[in-house]
């Protein structure tokens, strides 16, 4: 690829901001043109939090082979972003895939893996680099070039983490025989050492692990990953690759994860995979990405010069061994106060409400004497359907009322047993659903034919005994020259 013009690229981005297509979204962070990636390199650094996403300015047809970046301090106001890192040599000149970000002495570093195809064959390497003043990042010599022994091309998106005052980074690899795994490398004084794989229980499960990322909660552990080559399920596993994670106990002598869960999905819905976690407060603040590889062709925004998003950050707990996720506090403040609608509605079979451009919903719906709830977005002659069976405890999202971008139905198994608890964020594009509490979650977009504000509609079949919440209008995102 020829390199890009850093001046050019960023003085491009600009002159197109804000946002006017009604298809671009006022509070999910995305680019005003070409194709954005999986996020990485989370960080935070004298107060400010950095983030990193893959992006490919010119190309909505191809990879995402470079790095953006933007700084925020609080989720709602971002620097303007900025072209960071592109393939620049003989190490990474077919790409700069995903990686991982620390502070370093008040520097903000980055290690990450690059990709050069000789004769058809990847050869992948992992190196590091520094945040330069001028918002580029300077890159260290590769300290791996190629994959270990055994090991195919397929080996990337390296996550560093420490146990016991010791640095490790975990990354993604698949074995010869097309096995797929998590190394582990170990910080030693003479250089990373390759400690093997992380064994679990899962056995022979997909041919590649994508974006491992691996969490303390308390005693607790959690490796996240994304496999691909799974087949679909009747309730999970539904997309062509999952994001999901196992709990349990990570033993970094043992080389294993013990006693752990089931694999588990961290979100439900048609567009969420390869999240990025990090730690700052006590918080793992995890941020996914709004697509999915080898699916442009559900993303009709390609044809207008920029595809996808992300999501909104998450804040992640772990409670007897599943995942919850809720929307990070800071948040709140997108809300307008003075566009605050209350739902208050007794023995109701059904409730309309118009929603805005962008807004916030809280539902509880108590169910009473009904089976099945249906809550719909409805825009104009189009809508998305979720429908809930109380029965069945199966959760199910329809959006085969859309005319534009993917569609198809997803669904899970969800337990209500009396209240059903809903918090959706609807945005132009993208929309946010998560249930329970956190307890699930489902991410998706809807890309409506015409400029239409949506509408709620909820409806059962018998009485709810009450459906109480609230509809905020939410603000969009502000960008400025110094956060």
């Amino acid at each position: 690829m020829e390199s890009p013009d850093k001046t050019a690229v960023d003085a491009e981005i600009r002159s197109m901001m804000p946002f006017e297509h009604r298809w671009h979204n006022r509070f999910h962070f995305e680019m005003p043109f070409g194709k954005l990636g999986s996020p990485c390199g989370l960080t935070v650094s004298r107060g400010i939090y950095h983030l990193f996403f893959r992006w490919n300015p010119s190309d909505c047809n191809a990879g995402e082979t470079c790095w953006g970046h933007v700084m925020t301090r609080d989720f709602l106001r971002y620097s303007y972003p900025q072209l960071a890192l592109w393939p620049s040599d003989a190490f990474d000149a077919d790409g700069c895939l995903s990686g991982c970000g620390f502070a370093d002495n008040s520097h903000v570093r980055v290690l990450y893996s690059g990709i050069c195809v000789k004769d058809g064959q990847i050869v992948p390497s992992l190196r590091t680099g520094t945040l330069q003043g001028d918002g580029t990042i300077a890159k260290d010599p590769p300290f791996l070039t190629g994959s270990p022994e055994g090991y195919t091309g397929h080996f990337r998106d390296p996550y560093l983490f420490h146990r016991h005052s010791q640095t490790y980074f975990t990354v993604g690899a698949q074995s010869d025989d097309g096995h797929a795994s998590a190394l582990v490398y170990e910080k030693t004084p003479n250089g990373w050492e390759n400690r093997g794989a992380l064994e679990t229980r899962l056995g022979r499960f997909g041919h590649m692990w994508e974006s491992p990322n691996l969490l303390r909660f308390g005693s607790y552990d959690a490796l996240l990953f994304c496999p691909q080559g799974l087949d679909p399920r009747e309730f999970d596993r539904q997309n062509l690759y999952q994001s999901g994670y196992i709990a349990g106990h990570a033993s970094l002598d043992a080389m294993a994860m013990l006693q752990h869960s089931k694999f588990q999905e961290l979100d439900h819905g048609f567009d969420f995979y390869a999240p990025q976690v990090f730690q700052h407060e006590g918080r793992h603040i995890l941020i996914g990405w709004m697509g999915m590889p080898d699916r442009d062709d559900e993303y009709p925004t390609r044809e207008k010069g920029w595809m996808h998003t992300l999501t909104l950050p998450r804040v992640l707990t772990l409670r007897q061994g599943h995942i919850y996720a809720q929307p990070l506090r800071e948040l709140r403040a997108l809300r307008i106060q003075e566009t605050a609608l209350d739902i208050d509605a007794d023995m109701t079979k059904s409730l309309h409400t118009e929603l805005f451009d962008g807004s916030e919903v809280l539902l509880d719906i108590v169910f009473g004497k009904a089976q099945k709830v249906t809550l719909e977005l409805v825009y104009g002659l189009e809508k998305i359907v979720l429908s809930y069976d109380r029965k069945l405890q199966i959760m199910r999202i329809d959006r085969n009322g859309m005319q534009n971008g993917g569609r198809g139905v997803r669904q899970f198994r969800l337990f209500a047993d009396r209240v059903l608890s809903l918090q959706l964020f609807i945005d132009q594009t993208a929309v946010e659903a998560f249930f329970q509490h956190g307890e699930e979650t489902a991410t998706f977009y809807a890309f409506p034919a015409k400029h239409i504000r949506p509408e709620l509609r909820l409806s059962a079949d018998a009485a709810m005994e009450t459906v109480s919440g609230r509809v905020w209008e939410l603000d969009h995102f502000r960008y400025l020259d110094c956060i």
